[in-house]
């Protein structure tokens, strides 16, 4: 999809369709298609055209040596576009082959914006206070947010199996294989205590020892690695204490999936863990390593989501009526005494208010509206 938006508009600025070499390795016709095959590209392009060319290359990693061939385009100053799974071309991998011969762009799965789209939903801010339209958005965040955004879940009734199929035959499998893991079942049973602790701050000794409680015998290194690994497959992220010294950073962050159809497979009956995600998603890719989260010990402060550069503090929470409308409102306060003009917001399922508390303002709205921009 990504690769034929570029294509729809370089024809819209009168590149010629014959400058434009489009080739799917998974297509089964190309099955013996080797390294030694991709000097034929070439020569059928020249028989086309002697203009500049446009390459676009999907799942090149189903050739084994593609990188010199790239390598090779790339240093004759060719426009080549490459797609590729996560786990088999990994950008360290790649920049050791390829140098600074390339850019490398994440495509993340749908965003709820794109998701709406998928579903031919009107998301404008007029359609966020229209009844009808409303009713739809609200629905369609609920499947959102239990079953995620991989493009085949807007369609198929059997959306669980098919995400866990990704998860283990693709993600899981890939890692393990690509990384030589031998023992893949305490990398399932590491993601699975990681999906625990979704929400929460954690440590690499917490997580090492939650491990060996249960018979997994693993080093700490090891488990480091798997992490890394597992970060590296776009499986996870995560995000830092902004309170934190530079140094501890790395050492308790909160781990987050990029997807929340991947975290769901481990929950059961976990709403306001998958709210949390969800926004974590939207955040991140918005945001990057310039979303961090607040804990301190010394002021009691412990914030979701802070974000430096607007100065804003975000709590999620799932519904902020009995006792976790105090604890919501409190934390958020007890921030912005000590900090000047800073934006206070509660994300909620489905609830939206304005509170005026001690002459700070925090506006409450639902996840799905503040995703969509809707403010």
């Amino acid at each position: 999809m990504i690769l034929y938006s570029i294509v729809q508009k370089l024809v819209w600025n009168n590149i010629d369709w014959n400058q434009i070499i489009y080739i799917n390795f998974e297509d089964e016709r190309l099955s013996d298609f080797t390294v030694s095959d991709f000097n034929d590209i070439i020569l059928v392009k020249n028989e086309f055209t002697d203009k500049k060319a446009y390459y676009f290359f999907d799942e090149i990693q189903n050739i084994d040596g593609w990188e010199k061939f790239a390598r090779r385009l790339a240093d004759a100053k060719e426009f080549v576009y490459i797609t590729g799974s996560n786990a088999k071309m990994l950008s360290k991998e790649i920049s050791s082959t390829l140098g600074g011969r390339y850019l490398p762009k994440y495509i993340s799965t749908l965003s709820f914006s794109e998701y709406l789209s998928g579903l031919n939903i009107s998301h404008d801010n007029d359609s966020l206070f229209s009844t009808s339209n409303k009713g739809k958005i609200i629905r369609s965040f609920d499947d959102y947010y239990h079953f995620g955004g991989f493009p085949e879940t807007l369609t198929l009734i059997v959306k669980r199996e098919y995400v866990s199929n990704i998860y283990q035959k693709i993600l899981l499998s890939d890692v393990a294989v690509k990384n030589s893991i031998r023992n893949d079942y305490g990398l399932k049973l590491l993601v699975k205590k990681i999906a625990e602790t979704v929400t929460d701050d954690v440590s690499f000794s917490r997580l090492y020892y939650s491990l060996k409680t249960i018979g997994i015998s693993i080093s700490k290194d090891t488990l480091i690695d798997y992490i890394g690994y597992l970060k590296n497959a776009y499986l996870l992220f995560d995000i830092k204490n902004y309170y934190a010294k530079f140094s501890e950073r790395e050492s308790n962050p909160k781990y987050y999936f990029n997807d929340n159809g991947l975290l769901n497979l481990f929950l059961v009956d976990s709403d306001p863990v998958l709210l949390e995600n969800v926004v974590a998603i939207y955040l991140f890719n918005r945001y990057n390593d310039q979303l961090y989260y607040l804990k301190s010990p010394e002021t009691k402060t412990d914030i979701d989501f802070f974000i430096p550069e607007e100065n804003t503090a975000i709590q999620v929470a799932y519904s902020i009526s009995g006792s976790a409308r105090k604890r919501e409102i409190s934390n958020l306060i007890r921030y912005a005494k000590a900090n000047n003009d800073c934006r206070l917001i509660i994300l909620t399922h489905n609830e939206e208010e304005i509170i005026q508390e001690e002459a700070f303002t925090i506006e409450v709205m639902p996840a799905y509206q503040f995703i969509l921009g809707g403010k």
